[in-house]
């Protein structure tokens, strides 16, 4: 017997032949219906009042808890009847009985309201004998649809739950930090193959070509990051998303807004991003999908799950994807292959264990973008043309991850994640060698050879609980996390023949052999956190979430047999929130961040420098309408980071530096997503970023920060016809505009300001139990010429080129 909302009653009731005593308050709760019709009536009313519920998806006897405290009704049942179920969950304005009937779905459960507070759950008429009692009359449900987050069909545009700024599942709306969700529904709309292209849909995030092109390159609020993460686990250092982090099996993605290091441990203040994958269902699933487009795109995809066994015990998720294409870039082309199986074992209804592979081979071309900046200017050139040699890099990657979660009773559990990442890349780099060109327009080059193997080890355990004091609502979590990384790399460099840079003529084979680079590594690293933190849930709807974590690291460079002194400190993190009333939050934050390491630099005296260090206010306001499924943010930030690496004054070689550089950024943003009307979505983003270099001893004093413009919107919207002749299209458009950005340097070189325009045209219908999905996107339809940002080395300059007008058309079908 199991009655939930009373933990207590619950521990007692749990004893042997609690089968025999099921019985018993099912009958009385028979009698009770039948004889009692005052009662009866006063039930109904208030099972049909409707409110507002947000619980997540979760094993059923949780989702009944967290029912039970939100109604203050009691339900009644036998624990073995929800073993190894697990709910969809409920999010919207429902009445209790439709909210119950959202969580109860598929599970062949049946419910009675015995009296005004008590609810008696059972086995499905089907599935046991009729009995003669009377039974309560149906009540209309008077939600509208709502969809599990994770279920493929969901349409929405908005998420009302997250654990990525928290660890723990807080509602948006009680959290007193800026999170932005990009669900699965908005990566299908727009036909996401590349992580970066959907950042365009959060205000503060824009992106860049990294890494000759082959890197995520991530600016959040003005701060530059190659690092993301991946279920909340580091997913590598800044070289090891060569590749870019492939999507076939991307639910959605968070984007967390200002430092992290709190939770997430060393990085970049500007925030993370966090790639949330998808997991198994207990509904089987299948969707197959062929895209192709300009530049010779094809791509392939597939997605099946659904349970290995009747009873659900065992569950499976397998999402692969193939990719070839070229470019609008000469001698670019690309070869993505990509698998990633998943397998949860349900132990118990309170123990579930998880193991995922993700296994991908990328064969792609470097490309840095070279465009020679002479005489003041850019040198006329096509977009098109690439002044190095075809570059080839081979990237094979195998990620390996095991989880496992507890839940000891309704308040508290635990969770422990691992994961081990390992790569192997050959890559082959070709770049200008001179900032200046001979008298007959030649560009030196060079061609550099290096095998990379970087591997990466996470592992995290938290322990998460609830409980009250007096009227305070407590929800603590308190955990750790350690990671590892192993890097070695062998750099080659061999000369190329100089190339005219108005009439190229292309030679592949270096004029000289192979050397070493001299800059050969062998580096490891040891992270260590410690962190807790407790969010309280006051009267009146006000929220106070409060943190701190104790961050220790250990760098060794294995080549030289050197070992660098420990880094560590102490990052606290204060937030407070208003929950004024059910559609408005009031919030502000205190963060402080623990930065990227300075250790390597070199100094006069040979003591290494201090690690940057960074702190953020951060004040705000959250809204959300028509029962969460519109929401909008709007946010100030002010960064401050310092120990930024500069010049040493005192030395005038120019060699040495100290930890003396300072920079803030700082502006308003505005995000807003969701659905106006019955089928029309719409996401909104501006942000304003005030990004400068407060101190300096380089000149560089004043100067804003590379590849940030000051100004960047967007907007998108889509509809989707649902009744009439025209039921299944969609269609929807968007707009991206941004003011021109600098390089960073004393040169001061600023590029243009830009906009491109986006369409989206696609038709679904039905055949017997398949739905198939045509769909065509264009981007940059007006074939808009533009440069999101350059980097000034005289000739050897670089520009990222934007994509002329490209079509990306697929067909999708799901069963």
């Amino acid at each position: 017997m199991r009655k939930t909302g009373n933990p207590s009653r619950t521990r007692k009731a749990q004893t042997k032949g609690s089968s025999a005593i099921g019985a018993l308050p099912l009958c009385l709760g028979l009698i009770t219906a039948a004889t009692l019709p005052t009662a009866q009536a006063e039930s109904l009313s208030a099972t049909s009042e409707s409110r507002t519920y947000n619980i997540a998806a979760q094993p059923l006897y949780s989702a009944l808890s967290t029912l039970a405290e939100q109604s203050g009704v009691q339900f009644v049942y036998n624990s073995e009847l929800v073993k190894g179920i697990d709910s969809q969950g409920v999010s919207g304005n429902y009445s209790l009985e439709g909210a119950l009937k959202r969580l109860l779905q598929g599970s062949q459960v049946s419910y009675q309201f015995s009296n005004g507070n008590t609810v008696t759950l059972h086995k499905s008429a089907a599935l046991e004998p009729q009995s003669n009692a009377a039974t309560l009359p149906s009540v209309t449900v008077t939600g509208s649809e709502i969809y599990a987050d994770t279920d493929p069909y969901n349409p929405s545009y908005t998420r009302r739950v997250t654990a990525t700024a928290t660890k723990t599942d807080t509602p948006l709306m009680e959290t007193p930090v800026n999170i932005q969700l990009i669900p699965k529904a908005v990566l299908d709309d727009q036909q996401t193959i590349q992580m970066t292209e959907a950042l365009k849909n959060v205000a503060g995030a824009t992106f860049s070509n990294g890494s000759g092109a082959l890197s995520d390159d991530i600016f959040i609020r003005g701060f530059r990051s190659r690092t993301y993460f991946r279920n909340g686990l580091r997913s590598g250092d800044a070289n090891s998303s060569v590749g870019n982090r492939q999507m076939a099996n991307v639910e959605q993605l968070e984007v967390l807004k200002g430092p992290a290091a709190v939770m997430y441990g060393r990085m970049e203040p500007g925030g993370m991003v966090n790639v949330v994958t998808k997991r198994p269902l207990n509904t089987p699933y299948y969707a197959l999908q062929q895209q192709f487009g300009s530049f010779d795109l094809y791509r392939t995809t597939l997605d099946a799950t659904g349970p290995l066994t009747q009873d659900d015990t065992l569950l499976y998720r397998f999402n692969g994807s193939f990719e070839n294409s070229g470019s609008f870039r000469e001698f670019v082309d690309k070869e993505r292959t990509f698998i990633a199986p998943m397998i949860t074992w349900n132990i118990s209804p309170r123990t579930q264990v998880s193991l995922e592979m993700e296994y991908r081979h990328d064969n792609l071309i470097y490309d840095n973008n070279t465009w020679p900046f002479v005489d003041g200017q850019f040198i006329g050139m096509d977009r098109s043309r690439n002044l190095m040699e075809p570059a080839r890099v081979n990237v094979e990657e195998k990620l390996i991850g095991l989880d496992w979660s507890h839940q000891f009773n309704d308040d508290w559990n635990i969770k422990q994640r691992f994961v081990a990442n390992l790569q192997d890349r050959a890559e082959n780099w070709v770049m200008g060698a001179s900032d200046t060109l001979t008298p007959d327009n030649l560009l030196a080059r060079q061609q550099y050879e290096v095998r990379t193997q970087d591997n990466t080890y996470y592992t995290t355990l938290d322990v998460t609980g609830h409980f009250k004091t007096g009227p305070l609502a407590h929800t603590v979590l308190m955990g750790g996390d350690y990671y590892r990384t192993d890097i070695v790399s062998n750099p080659y460099i061999a000369t190329l023949a100089p190339i005219n840079v108005h009439n190229p003529v292309h030679t592949v084979e270096p004029i000289t052999a192979y050397t070493p680079a001299g800059w050969a590594s062998n580096n490891s690293a040891d992270f260590v956190g410690l962190y807790a933190q407790d969010q309280i849930k006051l009267p009146y709807g006000f929220h106070v979430m409060g943190g701190f974590r104790y961050q220790y690291v250990k760098q060794w460079d294995n080549l030289n047999h050197t070992e660098q002194p420990a880094d560590d400190d102490v990052t606290p993190r204060v937030g407070v929130l208003w929950q004024a009333q059910d559609w408005l939050s009031l919030y502000g934050n205190y963060i402080e961040n623990f930065g990227v390491s300075n250790q390597w630099a070199t100094t006069l005296t040979g003591k290494p420098l201090p690690p940057e260090s960074a702190q953020q206010w951060e004040v705000g306001s959250k809204f959300e309408f028509f029962g969460g499924k519109l929401s909008a943010t709007l946010a100030y930030y002010d960064i401050t980071k310092q120990n930024v690496v500069t010049r040493d004054p005192s030395d005038f070689t120019g060699n040495f530096s100290i930890a003396a550089g300072e920079v803030r950024s700082k502006g308003p943003e505005v995000d807003i997503r969701g659905e106006l009307l019955p089928g029309w979505n719409l996401i909104a983003t501006y942000a304003n970023f005030d990004t400068r270099v407060s101190k300096d001893n380089n000149g560089l004093e004043g100067n804003r920060l590379f590849a940030v413009p000051r100004n960047v919107g967007s907007l998108w919207s889509t509809y989707d016809f649902r009744q009439g002749d025209l039921r299944g299209l969609k269609v929807g458009g968007g707009i991206s505009m941004r003011d021109g950005a600098t390089d960073g340097s004393r040169n001061g070189y600023q590029t243009a300001g830009y906009a491109t325009v986006d369409l989206l045209a696609a038709y679904s219908w039905k055949v017997e139990k398949s739905k198939i999905t045509v769909q065509l996107n264009v981007n940059n339809l007006l074939d808009k010429t533009y440069f999101p940002d350059a980097y000034w080395s005289g000739a050897s300059s670089t520009r990222t080129i934007g994509t002329p007008r490209s079509l990306l058309g697929s067909v999708k079908v799901e069963f």
